[in-house]
């Protein structure tokens, strides 16, 4: 409210202010007036001829005359308006003659007003002056800047709080010694590296590492995105970076953390159409302070990407980012480890497993495990109790898989039943084929954007390699839905679209690139192409002639249809288990795959496998 009205003063000062400056704009034509004698004016009136075109008579005996050329002249005459001859010539001459009145105006009024014009002006260029001294003024700060700076124990993370990356916590430690104890390492000729980049998939933790390091060094912390220093005018950039070590200088010793640093630190000349002229005078002003500033301030440069690909060389020479650390997704280990953190101040029953948990969410990284653990935390509140169970993290782990169930979708029998059909075919075939990853969930309840129904498969331990035979398999179970259909209805359905697509793109793989196949052998077939300034795949370069893509379409074709046939054969003599799994799934809606493989007749040895 007070600022609102100190913009209506504002706004009143100006106009003010304006009104002032253009009254005295019309007043200062009266300053043009030139004295003129009277016996100057006789003669101007002349005889018969004269240049004046107008003679106002004031009743304070002065006269204004103006000549036919435009200019005034004032001659004090008071006798003037009783000459009447005089006058009568004037008019014979065809001149204009007029009189006016005089206002009286006294000193003591052009004293008020020119004081009060003096103040307005002194208070309109106060308010002027404040606003440009404020602190967020745009037109003083646009070149600081922007990096968050947290002082000494006032972050509370340490590595602690971090788990599921332990050998990154080891690479930062010496990091933590370093900033604790920099003398330590000059005493035997040791530097420390002038930057340190933490390299991961999204979610795996780099910034929480980061901060954590500042926690455990208990030092100042500079925190800024890498868009924060690109901006539309060209040098803003460059002077922001100045701007940010000029403070960590002054704070050494420090962190300076530079989050999504590829979004400044690209290849330069990568650009669609020539360069970004802001982005590379940005990047070249980073690569100068970080090879200028003397590695005894003890300033430590941290960065984190999940793109190290399209990150500009000069950036990650020795010298300036000469150290990696890799944050790589947490194995189980970790993934248990992360949740126990997550869980330590939440109230969960007995019962609650943290080891499955673990081992139900392979692929899981430290983001996704905290939404879990909180989407679990939502559930039972939801339902009105003050612990958190078992079955709340099964369902927040369906959530976070593929949607929340869409319990509002009403979907007919007929459908209902194929959806059945369907994902009953990927479980049989998973549970018997010894390569396959074990079934862990089958549902039937609609969720997330388009999903009527979902397998989960959850591999028994962390995979780092995947052999030929566990690739087939693979195309194998996500063809059963498929093979499913068409034994049971004789017909296909949209619904297996996402599986095809799939399958064919591992048997693409097999061929292509992992050289997995009978007919070419161990070959290489297609290159990748990327453009670095999109920093994806664009397109996939055929280095092969149109009678070997011909070949290789043909092997992939024999791939998919092989495994598609196997398919068919494994769910044909498992009929009888099918039709009785799909109607207890249809009751049910839900089914575990404990009570999958106790209806299979305790496990895959009692299936017929081919």
């Amino acid at each position: 409210m007070n600022r609102s009205i100190g913009s209506i003063i504002f706004l009143i000062l100006i106009a003010l202010s304006l009104f002032w400056i253009y009254e005295g704009f019309v007043n200062s034509k009266s300053a043009i007036e030139v004295n003129m004698s009277y016996s100057d004016f006789v003669k101007r009136m002349g005889d018969g001829e004269t240049d004046i075109a107008k003679v106002t008579i004031k009743d304070d005996g002065n006269l204004r005359v103006e000549t036919k050329n435009g200019r005034l002249y004032s001659v004090y005459a008071p006798w003037f308006r009783y000459d009447i001859e005089k006058i009568n010539k004037l008019v014979e001459y065809g001149v204009v003659v007029d009189g006016e009145k005089s206002v009286d105006s006294s000193i003591w009024i052009n004293v008020i007003g020119n004081a009060a014009f003096i103040i307005l002006t002194i208070i309109l260029f106060a308010f002027i002056i404040r606003g440009l001294g404020r602190g967020n003024n745009q037109a003083f700060t646009f070149t600081k800047s922007r990096a968050e700076k947290v002082g000494p124990n006032k972050i509370k993370v340490t590595f602690k709080d971090v788990a599921g990356v332990d050998e990154a916590v080891e690479e930062l430690k010496e990091t933590v010694d370093f900033l604790k104890n920099p003398g330590k390492f000059s005493k035997i000729g040791a530097r420390m590296p002038k930057g340190i980049l933490l390299v991961g998939p999204p979610g795996t933790g780099k910034t929480l590492l980061a901060r954590a390091v500042a926690g455990e060094a208990n030092v100042p912390f500079f925190h800024i995105s890498g868009s924060d220093f690109v901006e539309l005018f060209v040098g803003v950039g460059a002077a922001r970076v100045r701007d940010l070590f000029e403070q960590a200088k002054s704070s050494a010793p420090c962190i300076v953390f530079i989050d999504e640093i590829d979004a400044v630190g690209r290849h330069r000349g990568a650009g669609l159409g020539g360069g970004h002229d802001e982005r590379e005078q940005t990047l070249n002003q980073l690569l100068v302070e970080m090879d200028g500033f003397d590695i005894n301030q003890g300033i430590v440069v941290m960065a984190a990407t999940n793109r190290p690909d399209i990150l500009d060389p000069a950036l990650l020479r020795p010298g300036r980012f000469d150290k990696k650390v890799v944050v790589d997704p947490p194995d189980v280990k970790g993934r248990e480890a992360i949740l126990k953190i997550h869980l330590r101040n939440k109230p969960i029953e007995k019962d609650v497993d943290v080891g499955i948990l673990a081992k139900r969410t392979i692929g899981f990284v430290g983001a996704d495990l905290e939404n879990l653990v909180n989407e679990a935390a939502l559930l039972a509140a939801r339902a009105g109790r003050n612990v958190i169970n078992m079955e709340d993290f099964e369902e927040a782990i369906d959530r976070v898989i593929a949607g929340p169930a869409r319990k509002s979708r009403i979907i007919s029998e007929k459908q209902k039943k194929i959806v059945a059909y369907h994902e009953v075919g990927h479980a049989i075939i998973g549970s018997s084929l010894p390569n396959a990853d074990p079934v862990h969930r089958i549902s039937i309840t609609p969720r997330g954007y388009a999903a009527l129904g979902y397998t989960l498969h959850l591999p028994a331990e962390d995979k780092y390699l995947v052999s030929k035979n566990e690739l087939l398999d693979n195309i194998t179970t996500l063809l059963g839905g498929r093979a499913a259909e068409e034994i049971v209805f004789g017909d296909f359905t949209s619904g297996a679209a996402n599986d095809i697509e799939r399958a064919t793109e591992i048997a693409r793989k097999m061929v292509c690139e992992y050289g997995m196949s009978e007919s070419f052998g161990p070959l290489a077939w297609g290159k990748t192409e990327q453009e670095v300034f999109l920093g994806k795949e664009l397109t996939r370069i055929r280095n092969y002639s149109e009678d070997v893509a011909k070949l290789i379409d043909h092997e992939i074709q024999k791939i998919v249809m092989t495994c598609y046939n196997r398919a068919k054969e494994i769910l044909e003599n498992n009929r009888e288990k099918m039709e009785k799994i799909v109607n207890i799934l249809l009751e049910r809606e839900v089914m575990s795959g404990e009570e999958l493989r106790a209806l299979l007749n305790g496990g895959t040895e009692s299936l017929e496998t081919v």
